[in-house]
């Protein structure tokens, strides 16, 4: 019985959708806000929508993907073919 490998989500997505560039992206734009205006609630209203943004990308969109079996399958047909 072969063993079966853990699914990644990130293996299917582009280089620019992996979590390097997420967890970058939200932190040039957070502190990119400080730095430009040096006003912290701009920085905060700045933040809040990004960081929401970066906690669903890095950790319930991959656990939502394991969970719902899209990988399973896209992962199968891939063997087939």
């Amino acid at each position: 019985m072969p063993e079966q490998k853990s699914l990644n989500p990130w293996n299917y997505k582009p280089w620019w959708c992996q979590p390097w560039s997420i967890l970058l992206t939200g932190i040039v734009l957070i502190s990119g806000s400080w730095i430009i205006f040096k006003t912290i609630w701009l920085t905060i209203l700045v933040a809040i929508p990004i960081l929401t943004w970066m906690v669903f990308f890095l950790l319930i969109w991959p656990k939502l993907m394991i969970r719902s079996g899209v990988l399973d399958t896209y992962q199968s047909n891939n063997v087939e073919n």
